[in-house]
């Protein structure tokens, strides 16, 4: 057979095809390395949610007697003396006063912010954005003692706050958690904005479309799945927060949040760690179905603009 033979030739001739690499750009021994450690990774970052939930199917007696390496005394009375005795129901209902305003205010301003920071160019945009990131850049505990007397001195009526100012009342944490998470959704925003084609704007205003409307009919819809996105975060981060609702509502324990109010399940004494486990889970289960119902929506607002070139 000549050297110049076509493949087709080759081909009848008997000879085989040239066999094509899989899997992408790792061969296949490499790609099951790869598989194996993220695997392992998995495992581990998994492990204490996975320990967790096994150890609140568990009664407290047998893994005293036996050991927490044992495997049985599977029960659910964790979870009966959690939600009968400890009252969760009413610290789910504060938390959810607390986290819900506390997004929707954070994603409204943070859009107002961003729309005029992408839209219209000042000699101090990026000072003004440097302003609303210092508060993500600041430890919370360099900024408790301010907060703290600022907020015993703002009066609020009765009717507000019991204590007659804004520490104790479901107000300071509000405005506290909105302020510290503007910085970081602005900024999201704000370059996300920055991506919206020009023309339609120059179109807007050729049509006698005012500023708000610019806003509120013609970008919002359009960063509706980065608001998502941010939406499932801010909630996340929200509703978990626990340092300044142990602060700013520590002589309010009837007002704490869900997280706040775990510490209840701690005794004098000792702890239970399996009725505190199954405390841990009936907390994480909010935030858990925020995700998963907002799952296709966070991982768009994640992924876009990444196929551009």
């Amino acid at each position: 057979m000549s050297a110049t033979a076509t493949a087709p030739d080759r081909l009848r001739a008997g000879g085989k095809p040239p066999r094509r690499a899989e899997g992408g750009a790792l061969s296949r021994p490499r790609g099951t390395i790869a598989t194996v450690i993220m695997a392992v990774l998995a495992l581990v970052w998994l492990f204490p949610l996975i320990w967790a939930v096994l150890n609140s199917f568990r009664s407290y007696a047998y893994t005293q007697q036996n050991g927490y390496l044992s495997f049985g005394g599977w029960t659910l009375d964790n979870y009966r003396t959690v939600w009968q005795d400890s009252g969760l129901g009413k610290y789910f209902l504060n938390s959810l006063i607390i986290t819900v305003p506390a997004v929707i205010l954070t994603l409204f301003l943070s859009s107002l912010v961003a729309f005029v920071l992408a839209r219209f160019s000042y000699r101090f945009n990026l000072t003004l954005l440097a302003v609303f990131l210092a508060a993500n850049l600041m430890p919370p505990q360099a900024l408790l003692i301010p907060v703290y007397r600022m907020f015993r001195s703002i009066p609020l009526p009765l009717f507000m706050s019991e204590s007659g100012t804004v520490l104790g009342s479901y107000w300071g944490l509000i405005a506290i958690n909105v302020a510290f998470q503007m910085g970081f959704c602005t900024f999201v925003l704000s370059n996300y904005m920055k991506t919206l084609p020009h023309e339609i704007y120059e179109q807007a205003q050729l049509d006698g479309a005012s500023v708000w409307r610019q806003y509120w009919q013609l970008t919002m819809p359009l960063v509706r799945p980065a608001l998502a996105a941010l939406g499932t975060l801010e909630v996340t981060w929200i509703y978990n927060e626990f340092f300044w609702a142990t602060v700013l509502l520590g002589g309010q324990g009837d007002k704490f949040p869900i997280t706040s109010a775990l510490n209840n399940l701690r005794g004098q004494f000792f702890v239970d760690y399996n009725l505190l486990s199954a405390g841990s889970v009936l907390v994480a289960l909010p935030v858990l179905v925020v995700f998963f119902v907002l799952q296709k929506q966070f991982v768009a607002g994640l992924t876009l603009g990444s196929t551009k070139g």
